[in-house]
């Protein structure tokens, strides 16, 4: 409220009441103007009336939103359900002009603005995980594998000879699909066996850009965060070898914003090689819904390509869930989901151990994996050759998400790519293996629960083992009494 309006007010309610409550708007703007100034996350979160305050102040700088608008193009913000106008907070034109998706729009002030301060409030996360030296980032309405192909795209035009791009192995299929999207040749590098753990064949990479040219190769497709015993690539070599032969280094942090150890790959990687850009999940590393990703680097006229390379507006609603989200926790919260998920990762650990041991199977040793875990299943795959993928439909079943069960020597083919032991990230892995993970936002709770239905699940699998032991017993108990009778 204006001071103008504040003294109309004042003639029909009691003037002290009246600056009482102007005096407490005040202290909701003063920490608009906080954020306004800084473009950082505040430290402590956001109570949702400000935020609900904040959206709205931004929503009525949009021409859809101005008392008498008259528009006359084809498009005007027009929306013709009230619940989704209210689920957007009336912020119904997105984000960027059709030219660059961070460009300012003249229809949508607010809007525009929603766009910055969420590009600046990330920013300012990224350094708070670990990588302090990033310089740009943007907010892309796009999962994580889309979003690699935009940036493949955004280098063909820096190297439009080359057709490979060298990638060391996950068996995931989003991002090998985004190099086939962007019309590039994956080559695939088979990771190495140390221990349990499968680590990059820095060998092998160097090797394969010797034969190939590195006028050839778009870049190398590293990635941090991954399913154990797949561990984070060799971030720090593998940048080295990039900026020895000159080729650009494109990172697949998934999920790694809430590792410290992911994020620190990254960083060091920065600063002892090269690396151009690095793509991360909105929904897996800030618990908003699925559909959006950051693109970061420490070269801001490169990030800047990249987001003039995406064609058209975009929707604002991951920028809005994300921004939202920062808001409410603040650094401090998201400090503390940080602390905590690193806290259940060593619960998970220690408790998984204790429950593979029990069932005569073994913690896989991934110490170089700081969100994912894997436990053998090797005595449940050489007593029945089905046993494996059936205990993932039990936990299925039993309302378990997220746990992956990984049988041997499963082939499966993406895109003409015929892949060996597929989900184990190797031809060959020495055995079946179980996956879980300690992302952000897990509870104790999970874990216990988790843990108490696999105990259930591979007991039952033993007890009707031992069942039909006892069958196969007494049927060649019963075969030898009748020889020995013939």
């Amino acid at each position: 409220m204006n001071a103008e309006n504040q003294g109309c007010s004042e003639r029909l309610v009691t003037a002290a009441y009246v600056r009482q409550g102007a005096q407490g708007r005040r202290a909701h703007e003063l920490r608009l103007r906080a954020l306004l100034e800084q473009g950082k996350c505040p430290e402590d979160g956001w109570d949702e009336s400000t935020i609900e305050l904040f959206l709205h102040e931004l929503a009525i700088m949009d021409s859809n939103n101005f008392l008498g608008n008259c528009g006359v193009g084809e498009r005007e913000g027009r929306v013709v359900s009230g619940l989704v106008a209210r689920r957007h907070y009336r912020l119904i034109h997105g984000i960027g002009r059709s030219g660059d998706i961070s460009a300012v729009q003249p229809k949508a002030a607010g809007s525009s603005l929603l766009n910055k301060l969420t590009n600046s409030v990330v920013l300012d996360i990224i350094k708070l995980a670990g990588v302090r030296t990033v310089a740009s980032c943007f907010v892309v309405p796009m999962a994580t594998g889309m979003s690699l192909t935009l940036c493949f795209l955004t280098l063909r035009h820096k190297r439009p000879k080359a057709k490979y791009i060298i990638w060391p192995r996950i068996d995931q299929k989003s991002c090998f699909k985004s190099m086939i999207t962007a019309g590039f040749e994956p080559v695939v590098i088979e990771n190495a066996l140390e221990g349990d753990e499968l680590r990059t064949d820095l060998e092998a990479v160097e090797a394969k850009i010797k034969a190939l040219g590195a006028e050839n190769i778009l870049c190398v497709h590293s990635t941090t965060s991954c399913f154990a015993p797949r561990v984070p690539d060799r971030l720090e070599e593998l940048a080295v070898i990039c900026a020895n032969y000159g080729i650009p280094h494109i990172v697949n942090n998934a999920y790694g914003v809430q590792s410290s150890k992911c994020m620190h790959l990254i960083q060091q990687g920065a600063r002892v090689g090269r690396i151009d850009a690095f793509v991360q999940s909105l929904d897996k590393n800030f618990m908003v819904p699925v559909g959006g990703a950051i693109i970061a680097g420490f070269n801001e006229s490169f990030i800047q390509e990249i987001s003039k390379m995406y064609p058209g507006r975009a929707s604002a609603s991951p920028s809005l869930d994300v921004l939202i989200t920062l808001l409410s926790l603040g650094t401090s919260g998201y400090k503390k989901l940080l602390k905590e998920r690193k806290e259940m990762f060593s619960y998970l650990s220690s408790e998984l151990k204790k429950l593979a041991d029990s069932h005569n199977e073994r913690l896989l040793d991934t110490p170089h994996n700081p969100i994912s875990l894997a436990m053998s299943l090797k005595n449940l795959d050489e007593s029945n050759d089905v046993a494996v993928t059936q205990l993932g439909s039990m936990l299925f079943t039993r309302q378990v998400s997220g746990a992956r069960v990984v049988p041997c020597g499963s082939v499966q083919t993406v895109n003409n790519y015929t892949f060996k032991g597929f989900m184990s990230h190797a031809n060959d892995y020495p055995c079946a293996y179980l996956n879980a993970a300690s992302a952000i936002g897990i509870k104790k709770q999970d874990v216990d629960v988790f843990l108490k239905r696999l105990d259930k699940c591979l007991k039952t699998f033993r007890k009707e083992a031992n069942q039909e032991k006892s069958i196969n017993e007494i049927s060649d108990s019963n075969a030898a009494t009748e020889q020995l009778e013939n």
